[in-house]
């Protein structure tokens, strides 16, 4: 699956934006503040209906306006071999519409037919953010690390993306529970009822992003091994904050602390990954450049697990990743580029002289607008 091409009307510094894309490497170069960053964070918010800044929907309406609309056309090449592809290659497309517009929820369309859940866009295009701040996830609080596994698996599994929906949705009503009782406006034996919805939502939760960090874990280790060249020893541990078979019980015991605390504190809502090198906990002892180094081994990783998972290549977006790599890192990760279809950002395109050659389209963004760069 490719993205090609993008319209925006209202959407962040963009009154009107059109652009088709190469499915091979896109670069967008230009000074900061201009816009560059906007055209991926829109791309994303079509393909995933989040955007990678946790953004409200609110700011990323042009100011002064009232909504924005996005429109994207991705295209997937069906072969013989692929389930109902009938005896001849063909290219199917599909058309994603999006309205944003403060106080209300998005309106999204697929080819023409609204849809009622956001979770009905996921799986569709499947989309790999890498950006500077992605470089200290490992040193990021716990709730960064979460939000990257729930992006992650939610776009490979849709059971998975149900299941945490529901979980959140009881997370939510538990805790307004839980102030209401401390208030004396309700009996704490309502307690039993969102507990049961925790347990059943969350123990499938938890399972699975032990598996995803499992599968996970395997292949960062060997691009890690490959970064350093065999020197150093990546290992991803999932850190659960209960045991699917614990939870209930934990959960019952927990409830007059949760009571006092007026919040939920047992679950998979603080939940946390370990990252470890050659035994050592990197989030506390590590070295700067090994946490970079182990964050980009990530990043790079979840390419060959959405191929393992969706027999389909990710569109990889790139947000002016280059300048916060030394120049081993940054030809690795070209070189990891292969045949994906890859939007990257910078402000100079002196890190893809070598790249100019077989790069399918350059643009040049400047104060909100974009045009197509031929080196002139």
């Amino acid at each position: 699956m490719i993205v090609r091409s993008l319209a925006l009307m209202n959407f962040r510094n963009y009154e009107k934006l059109e652009m088709e894309f190469s499915p091979a490497v896109n670069i967008l170069f230009g000074d900061n503040a201009q816009g560059k960053t906007n055209v991926l964070e829109a791309v994303y918010l079509a393909g995933t209906t989040k955007s990678h800044k946790a953004a409200k929907d609110r700011e990323m309406i042009r100011l002064g306006e009232d909504e924005a609309h996005l429109r994207m056309i991705v295209e997937k090449e069906i072969t013989p071999g692929d389930a109902d592809a009938g005896t001849e290659a063909r290219t199917i497309s599909h058309k994603i519409d999006m309205h944003l517009k403060a106080g209300r929820a998005k309106g999204i369309a697929i080819d023409g037919v609204p849809v009622r859940r956001s979770q009905d866009l996921f799986g569709m295009v499947h989309m790999i953010f890498f950006a500077p701040e992605d470089l200290n996830m490992i040193k990021s609080g716990p709730g960064e690390r979460r939000r990257f596994l729930d992006m992650e698996i939610s776009q490979v599994d849709k059971i998975y993306l149900h299941n945490l929906t529901q979980y959140n949705k009881a997370l939510q009503q538990r805790n307004n529970l839980l102030r209401q009782i401390a208030a004396e406006e309700q009996p704490k034996d309502m307690l039993s009822v969102w507990d049961e919805q925790l347990v059943r939502f969350g123990t499938v939760v938890i399972r699975e992003r032990e598996k995803f960090v499992e599968k996970l874990n395997v292949l960062a280790s060997d691009v890690h091994r490959r970064l350093t060249g065999g020197k150093e020893r990546l290992e991803m541990v999932y850190e659960p904050n209960v045991k699917p078979e614990d939870f209930a019980g934990k959960l019952a015991r927990h409830g007059e602390i949760d009571l006092i605390q007026r919040t939920t504190l047992v679950g998979p809502q603080r939940d946390d990954i370990r990252f470890m090198i050659d035994g050592i906990d990197i989030r506390k002892f590590g070295s700067q450049g090994q946490q970079r180094t182990a964050a980009l081994s990530v990043k790079l990783s979840e390419i060959d697990l959405f191929r393992a998972e969706t027999h389909e290549d990710p569109v990889l977006l790139l947000d002016d990743v280059f300048s916060e790599l030394d120049r081993n890192r940054q030809n690795y990760l070209l070189t990891s580029i292969g045949d994906i279809q890859t939007l990257i950002t910078c402000t100079g395109l002196e890190e893809f002289v070598s790249y100019k050659k077989d790069t399918g389209n350059i643009y040049k963004v400047v104060e909100g607008t974009v045009e197509r760069y031929n080196g002139e």
